[in-house]
């Protein structure tokens, strides 16, 4: 695949200050990719932020340039830092330590699935994992970078909304009672104002739906990276709770689908209005 089919980039008519992201919910996976022959669809796909591209790409037609992933997240991870190299699957990769998420199998190429199943039944060479990162991770990332300095440049500052999913299972209380609808991590205030804080959780909750703070999501590498408010970069991370719209098992939008398209509808028109 050409650089150019790792994502896709939604341009409004009149860009304003926001980006909105979602790398994880690519669903192609490139032939070369060899992955272990035995693995199944689903155990392939299960780390994937399922329908999140179509839940957000409205936003374009309000003035948000969204930023979407076409590769899957079983590929290359884009919420990883391109350094951290599992040294368990990548041959030649460096060694010393490596972050909690690579040490559990889940760094910028996976060892492991979502459902926590080998990916493959080799190690790849470290040429494999840095052609990944080169064809995938750096085109992806420089996207993002050339809009968010764009959007300071015209307006001051810069919104990075990165769209995430969560299974319900990553949430779930004693006894399986469930979590929260929607987690905002903005690495514990630091990587953004807090209004724009504030805003999100007022408009989610204005929907009847329940709000965590960076509880167990602060934010990932994206997050951490563009998160500089003194600079004029702001970031934060949403998780949506893959209860609210989507069969785990079908893998297809669930009974819920249209009620959380219309509030997420409600959300971004909420976020960016008068912006």
């Amino acid at each position: 695949m050409r650089d150019d089919d790792a994502f896709v980039v939604l341009r409004p008519q009149t860009p304003g200050r926001f980006i909105f992201a979602s790398p994880h919910s690519g669903t192609v996976y490139p032939s070369g990719m060899d992955a272990d022959p035995s693995l199944e669809d689903a155990s392939l796909r299960s780390a994937e932020d399922a329908l999140v591209d179509r839940l957000i790409a409205p936003g374009v037609d309000l003035g948000a340039t969204v930023v979407l992933a076409r590769l899957g997240r079983a590929w290359v991870d884009l919420n990883r830092d391109p350094a951290d190299l599992d040294p368990l699957l990548i041959l030649g990769a460096p060694d010393g330590d490596v972050s909690p998420r690579t040490a559990a199998g889940y760094g910028v190429i996976p060892r492991l699935t979502g459902d926590g199943r080998a990916l493959y039944d080799r190690r790849l060479t470290l040429d494999e994992a840095r052609d990944r990162i080169a064809g995938t991770h750096t085109p992806y990332h420089s996207a993002l970078a050339e809009r968010m300095q764009a959007a300071r440049a015209q307006y001051g500052e810069a919104v990075l909304v990165d769209w995430h999913s969560m299974p319900a299972r990553a949430t779930q209380g004693a006894g399986g009672a469930r979590g929260p609808d929607v987690v905002l991590g903005d690495r514990h205030g630091s990587s953004c104002s807090a209004e724009l804080t504030r805003r999100l959780r007022r408009a989610f909750e204005a929907l009847g739906w329940r709000v965590a703070l960076n509880q167990p999501y602060a934010g990932g590498w994206t997050t951490q990276r563009w998160g500089r408010p003194s600079e004029g970069f702001h970031a934060i991370q949403i998780e949506l709770n893959r209860a609210l719209y989507f069969d785990e098992v079908a893998r297809s939008p669930g009974p819920g689908w249209s009620r959380t398209e219309k509030g997420v509808d409600r959300v971004i028109a909420a976020l960016l209005d008068g912006t």
